[in-house]
C-alpha cells in the first residue's frame, strides 16, 4: 500500500494470495480470493462467491468485524470517480434487505478495476 494512499485514507490493492492465507479459516471449501484492497488495517475482499468487508477494531486490531455479502444479494452498485483534484473515489453497494448502501473510499486508480470485478461477479 502506498504511503500517500494510507495518509489519504484510500484503499490500495494487496496480494490476493496473502489475503487468502489469512482468510483460510473462514473461506468456503470451493471459494478463492480474486482481489483484495486494504485501507490502513481494513480489507475489502472479492472472492469467487462474495464480497467481504473486514473491519479491524480497537488498538490491537484483535477484534474483527466481517461483513459478508454474497454476490447474488447485490442489487446495485455505484462508483463515483475522482474529480480533477480528488485522489479518491467512492464505492457504494446496495444489497437486498438493506435500505442504505455500504460505502467505501477507494484509490482512483482502482475504480475501473473494482467496477469490472463487481460486474464480472454479479453478471456471471
Amino acid at each position: 500500500m502506498g504511503l500517500f494512499d494510507a495518509v489519504m485514507g484510500n484503499a490500495s490493492e494487496v496480494d490476493a494470495d496473502e489475503v487468502a492465507q489469512e482468510l483460510s479459516p473462514i473461506l468456503a471449501d470451493n471459494e478463492s480470493v480474486v482481489k483484495a484492497y486494504k485501507m490502513v488495517r481494513d480489507l475489502s475482499v472479492f472472492t469467487s462467491k462474495r464480497l467481504i468487508f473486514i473491519d479491524k477494531q480497537g488498538v490491537t486490531g484483535r477484534k474483527v468485524d466481517y461483513l459478508s455479502i454474497p454476490f447474488k444479494s447485490i442489487t446495485t452498485f455505484n462508483i463515483q470517480t475522482a474529480g480533477r483534484f480528488d485522489t479518491d473515489c467512492e464505492l457504494k453497494v446496495w444489497t437486498s434487505g438493506r435500505d442504505e448502501p455500504i460505502e467505501l473510499e477507494i484509490a482512483a486508480r482502482h475504480a475501473a478495476d473494482m467496477q469490472k470485478s463487481l460486474a464480472n461477479a454479479i453478471f456471471a
